[in-house]
């Protein structure tokens, strides 16, 4: 068996990944697939973390632009990433991995609170933390939670999962000149635009030095791929 190249890596997962075909909500099957491919990753060793959108759910920006107040909407959009969390632990469960959910937002019943020592703690004992409310502040993307929490837990990498092969000059799927980068810099992913994460994630992970792996979730492997040395989709690094 491989070698795996990182200890503790941040997962980050945008709702959308969990429509799968559908225009809204969660199909299931996707769902039990991206469980099977952290189920694989966990068997490695690594250690994993994961921050999940809700945009499958609710977006707060898009509700926002049609009138309503955007402190309420991003409230919102937190509350729908606690649904997704839900959904990932539950088919991570039925297949024996242990996780636990943790909720920027109190709701004890559901999720235990973020404490960050407390987090780390069950990394160390092979459980899949499962980060939802994003950070629990509105005006904040899930991009920039994933981030935060990246660098509170002392994940070596953070991976994006999209549904294209990297980073690209322009949207891959509306620009057929669109060129692939295998490697950029967080100054040039500000300047150019690029639409990878927002720009106060990328400056977090720029400050901090942490390396971002934009990659395809759709393609069955690619996880595990990256996590055992292989160069699958785009380093963004200093």
């Amino acid at each position: 068996m491989k070698k795996a190249k990182y200890k503790r890596v941040l997962l980050k997962l945008s709702g959308e990944a969990f429509m799968g075909d559908r225009s809204y909500g969660i199909d299931q099957d996707v769902v039990n697939s991206i469980s099977k491919e952290l189920k694989e990753i966990s068997s490695l060793g690594v250690q994993t973390a994961v921050v999940i959108g809700g945009g499958n759910i609710f977006r707060g920006i898009e509700a926002s632009a049609k009138g309503m107040e955007r402190t309420s909407t991003d409230y919102m959009g937190m509350l729908a990433t606690v649904l997704n969390a839900l959904a990932l632990q539950n088919a991570l469960e039925r297949i024996g991995i242990p996780t636990r959910v943790q909720s920027a937002i109190e709701m004890r019943e559901l999720a235990e609170s973020y404490i960050r020592r407390k987090a780390i703690r069950h990394l160390e004992k092979g459980r899949i933390v499962i980060f939802a409310a994003g950070t629990g502040n509105p005006y904040f993307t899930t991009d920039t939670a994933a981030a935060l929490r990246a660098m509170e837990v002392g994940a070596q990498v953070i991976l994006k999962a999209t549904k294209v092969d990297g980073v690209y000059s322009s949207d891959p799927l509306k620009d057929p000149k669109a060129r692939k980068f295998s490697e950029i810099k967080y100054i040039d992913v500000l300047k150019k635009g690029l639409e990878v994460m927002d720009s106060t994630a990328i400056s977090l992970c720029m400050d901090n030095n942490l390396p971002i792996i934009v990659f395809n979730l759709q393609k069955r492997g690619n996880i595990k791929r990256i996590l055992t040395g292989e160069k699958i989709g785009t380093l963004i690094k200093g």
